[in-house]
């Protein structure tokens, strides 16, 4: 490239962002820059207000699933207690049939 041509580049970059600085300075561009600025602000109130509401329903759902695992745990125990009775029914069971079996070996 020719030097006047590298200069004629460099010079229209210079203007073009001359002009850039210019008009993003200027008033009705400062306009838009707060209007999008208050867009962003309620966007983000909407946005922190959703996120309350599912941070509460997840608090709901966690509470619920506690409650739901703490009744299974209850119902397991009270299934494992009537379990051991039995097996414990069972044992004095077969000890007294024993007794009973002893007993009538030494009447004979």
């Amino acid at each position: 490239m020719s030097a006047l041509k590298n200069f004629r580049l460099i010079s229209y970059g210079f203007l073009l962002g001359t002009a850039g600085i210019a008009v993003l300075g200027s008033r009705d561009a400062k306009k838009i820059y707060t209007e999008v600025t208050a867009a962003a602000k309620r966007c983000g109130g909407c946005v922190m207000k959703k996120a309350e509401e599912i941070r509460e329903s997840c608090e709901d759902i966690s509470a619920e699933a506690d409650a739901i695992n703490e009744k299974r745990a209850e119902e397991e125990r009270a299934r494992e207690i009537e379990d051991a009775k039995a097996v414990l029914a069972a044992a004095e069971e077969r000890n007294t049939k024993a007794g009973e079996a002893e007993k009538a070996d030494d009447a004979e």
